[in-house]
């Protein structure tokens, strides 16, 4: 009796270990792609590792002996399906575009009233496209954030008309391809694969709304016919350019302890 109560207590020791494991490996993997707290984290790997355990000693029939590779097997699954089910509960809703204009600019929201038209000159300006590549270069190297296009910088909703003359097809596809490609250029692909482009309607106008992810590693703008590299960085409510030892303090300070990643590269 004794020789099975030690086994049990070691298969649940063992299974406990299992499913830490499990949380923090998710954890990493997931990086800012999970809503999780790491301990939440944590705690779902460990559920999955019990609901691993219970159907391994289902499946062999044998309480006091499990097969770890089963318990491991089984538990990955769980774990798993433990995150999918616990995502769909503490993931919040994204904000409508009204609402983001009604709580004005932010560290994580930004507003243009245009991304090529110069309403001042009322000429297309690089100038334009230039303060759109540095906006989202400062959310990729912050905390993330979202770019609305269309919108002044008091809230009032314009819309894209401006803009959509100087597209090769005067529409919103046409729209959507020239900003992949002017960001691409500009930041690189890796960068760009980190946004979301969608034209939600606000009182019945299209505005262009960009969710941008928190890069793992630093992002430099690179404009068109220069060969400067540029470094910018979310500080409050504005997108700042830093100087070359700022830039260095500020990536080794806010990447570092993210991914790893050091000032030479590893």
């Amino acid at each position: 009796m004794t020789g099975v109560s030690g086994s049990l207590a070691a298969s649940g020791v063992g299974i406990l270990a299992i499913g830490t494991v499990l949380g923090v490996v998710s954890r990493l993997i997931l990086q800012g792609r999970s809503h999780m707290t790491r301990s939440g984290s944590v705690l779902a790997g460990i559920v999955g590792a019990v609901v691993g355990g219970a159907a391994t000693q289902a499946a062999t029939g044998n309480p006091d002996q499990p097969r770890l590779w089963l318990v491991l097997g089984f538990s990955v699954v769980g774990t798993v399906a433990v995150l999918a089910v616990a995502e769909r509960f503490v993931r919040r809703p994204a904000p409508t575009v009204r609402e983001l204009i009604d709580a004005g600019e932010s560290a994580a929201v930004e507003m243009k009233s245009t991304a090529r038209h110069n309403l001042h000159t009322g000429q297309r300006d690089d100038r334009m496209e230039a303060v759109i590549a540095k906006t989202v270069a400062g959310f990729l190297n912050g905390r993330g954030g979202t770019l609305l296009i269309g919108v002044d910088d008091s809230g009032v909703v314009l819309g894209l008309d401006a803009d959509l003359p100087y597209m090769k097809a005067p529409d919103l596809d046409r729209y959507e391809l020239w900003l992949h490609d002017h960001l691409t250029r500009v930041l690189g692909a890796p960068a760009v694969a980190r946004l979301t482009v969608s034209f939600p309607q606000v009182d019945g106008t299209a505005v262009c709304r960009v969710e941008v992810e928190r890069s793992l590693r630093p992002v430099f703008v690179r404009p068109a016919k220069t060969d400067q590299v540029l470094f910018y960085a979310r500080i409050g409510n504005s997108t700042r350019e830093l100087s070359v030892a700022e830039a260095i303090e500020y990536a080794a300070d806010h990447f570092a302890r993210r991914s790893g990643w050091r000032s030479g590269g590893r």
